[in-house]
C-alpha cells in the first residue's frame, strides 16, 4: 500500500456547501440542488451532542460531488480535526471490498458459488452444529443437516458467527484466539472450522467470521497472500493508495483514535493498542470481514465503482451483471432468524451488502430506497449506493458501540436535502 498526500492536497479544495451543483445525468448538464445546510446541521448536532467526536461526510451524485464537510476531531486528546485526509479504520466495511475482490475471481472461473466450500477448503468437510450444553458442561454437537456452501460465506448463511456474546461457542471462538493478528488465514480458518456452527448452514443469517473464510478461500484458490490479492484485483486498479492492513509511521499523524460510549454516555479513547490503524507491527493476518484502513475518497472510489455497475474511470474491477449478482437478495425463502438485520429496515441481502427490498413502512426505519444496498462498520461508518438516484454516499466516524441512530438522522438529512424523500403510505 502505498500512502500518499494525494488526499491532503485536496484540503485545498473549498468544502461543497452550495445549495445547488452541476452535474452530469445521463449525459445532459442540469443542476442538481442539494440544500446543504440540512446535512450541515445533523453532522454539527451529532458533535455538539457528544454522539460523536469527528464525523466526515461526502455525497455524489451522477458521478460529481455535490457535498462535503468534516466536523469535529479525529484525535479529540490532541486537539487534532477531523479533515478530508483522515484516515478511519474500517472494520466491518473491509467485506463489501472483500466480496468485490472474491467476485473476479469468480468472473475467472476459480470457485463456484453453489459448490460445497470444503471443496476449495477441506478442513469445513467434518464440521459440526452446537446442539445444547450437557450436563458436564460441555458442548452438544450435531453433524449439519447440509455442508456449508461457497454462497453461505458470501450472505451470512454458513451459521459461522463471533465471539461477541456469551453463546457456548462465541466463548469457545475466543478460548480459540480465531481472530489472533498473528496467525495466518489458513490457521485461523482451521482453528474456525474445529469450532462447532451456531446452527445449521443455509437456515439463520447469523453475522460472523464468513467474509475472513472468504479471504481464505481467495488464498486457496490464487496460491497468493490475501493482501496481495486485494491490492492488486480492487486497491491498485482504483487508485485506493492510502487504503490497507497497516498504516506506517509516517501516516499515523493522520489516523482517528477510536472512543466508546461508556454508560453514562460520554465517550472515552478507545486505547490505541485496541485499534488496527495504530499497530506498529504489520500483521499475519489480513482479514476479509475487518483490518482495512482508509480515507473517504478512497472509499468513494470503491462505492462509485458499485455505482458504475463495476468501472470506474475506464477501469473494470467486476462486470455489470457480476454486480447486479452480488446487489440481489439471495436469502433463502422462509428464513426467519435474522439476528440484527431486521434492524436496517426492509432489506435481505446479497453477496456481502444489506439489500434494500421495500421502501420504510414507518418514519422511524433508517430511510432507504428500494434496490439501493449498502453496508457499514461497528465504530458507525457507512456507505450506499442507491441506483434509482444516481446517489453514493459515504459517512466516516469512529465511535462504538455502534450508533444506528447517528447514521438514521445522517440518511434522511441527505434524502431530505436532496428533496428524495418518499413519505411512507398510510396503512403500511
Amino acid at each position: 500500500m502505498a500512502w500518499t498526500a494525494r488526499a491532503g492536497l485536496m484540503l485545498c479544495l473549498p468544502i461543497v456547501m452550495l445549495m445547488s451543483s452541476a452535474v452530469a445525468v445521463r449525459g445532459e448538464t442540469q443542476k442538481t440542488p442539494i440544500d446543504a445546510g440540512k446535512i450541515d446541521a445533523v453532522l454539527s448536532e451529532l458533535v455538539d451532542s457528544g454522539s460523536v467526536n469527528g464525523v466526515s461526510a461526502l455525497v455524489y451524485r451522477a458521478d460529481q460531488e455535490i457535498y462535503f464537510r468534516s466536523v469535529g476531531f479525529a484525535d479529540r486528546e490532541a486537539g487534532r480535526p477531523w479533515r478530508r485526509d483522515t484516515l478511519a479504520t474500517l472494520y466491518s466495511m473491509t467485506k463489501p471490498i472483500t466480496g468485490v475482490t472474491l467476485m473476479s475471481l469468480y468472473e475467472d472461473g476459480l470457485f463456484d458459488l453453489h459448490e460445497p466450500l470444503a471443496k476449495y477448503l477441506p478442513e469445513y468437510a467434518d464440521v459440526q452444529v452446537f446442539a445444547g450444553t450437557g450436563s458436564d458442561g460441555q458442548p452438544i454437537v450435531e453433524a449439519p443437516r447440509r455442508p456449508i456452501k461457497v454462497i453461505d460465506i458470501f450472505r451470512h448463511t454458513s451459521c459461522l458467527g463471533y465471539g461477541w456474546s456469551d453463546h457456548p461457542v462465541a466463548i469457545l471462538m475466543d478460548e480459540a484466539d480465531v481472530f489472533d493478528r498473528s496467525k495466518p488465514l489458513a490457521q485461523m480458518s482451521a482453528d474456525l472450522a474445529a469450532t462447532p456452527l451456531f446452527c445449521h448452514p443455509g437456515e439463520e443469517w447469523r453475522y460472523g467470521a464468513s467474509v475472513d473464510v472468504q479471504a481464505r478461500l481467495a488464498e486457496a484458490v490464487t496460491g497468493q497472500s490475501y493482501e496481495d490479492i486485494v491490492t492488486e484485483r480492487v486497491l491498485k486498479p482504483l487508485g485506493m493508495s492510502d487504503t490497507g492492513y497497516f498504516v506506517p509511521a509516517t501516516a499515523k499523524p493522520r489516523l482517528a483514535a477510536g472512543y466508546m460510549r461508556d454508560v453514562s454516555g460520554a465517550l472515552t479513547r478507545i486505547p490505541d493498542a485496541d485499534v488496527y490503524g495504530f499497530e506498529t507491527v504489520k500483521p499475519v493476518q489480513f482479514n476479509g470481514g475487518h483490518g482495512l484502513i482508509s480515507t473517504i475518497d478512497d472509499y468513494m472510489r470503491f462505492a462509485l465503482m458499485l455505482q458504475n455497475e463495476g468501472t470506474l474511470d475506464g477501469v473494470q474491477i467486476l462486470k455489470p451483471e457480476t454486480i447486479a449478482l452480488m446487489s440481489r437478495d439471495h436469502l433463502p425463502a422462509g428464513l426467519r432468524e435474522r439476528d440484527f438485520l431486521p434492524t436496517k429496515g426492509q432489506v435481505g441481502f446479497g453477496l456481502d451488502f444489506a439489500v434494500r427490498i421495500a421502501p420504510p413502512t414507518s418514519a422511524d426505519e433508517p430511510y432507504g430506497v428500494t434496490g439501493e444496498f449498502f453496508w457499514d462498520g461497528a465504530a458507525s461508518l457507512l456507505f450506499w449506493v442507491d441506483p434509482k438516484n444516481d446517489l453514493t454516499v459515504v459517512f466516516y466516524t469512529q465511535v462504538m458501540p455502534f450508533d444506528l441512530a447517528a447514521q438514521a438522522k445522517f440518511r434522511r438529512a441527505v434524502y431530505d436535502a436532496l428533496d428524495l424523500i418518499d413519505q411512507p403510505r398510510s396503512g403500511e
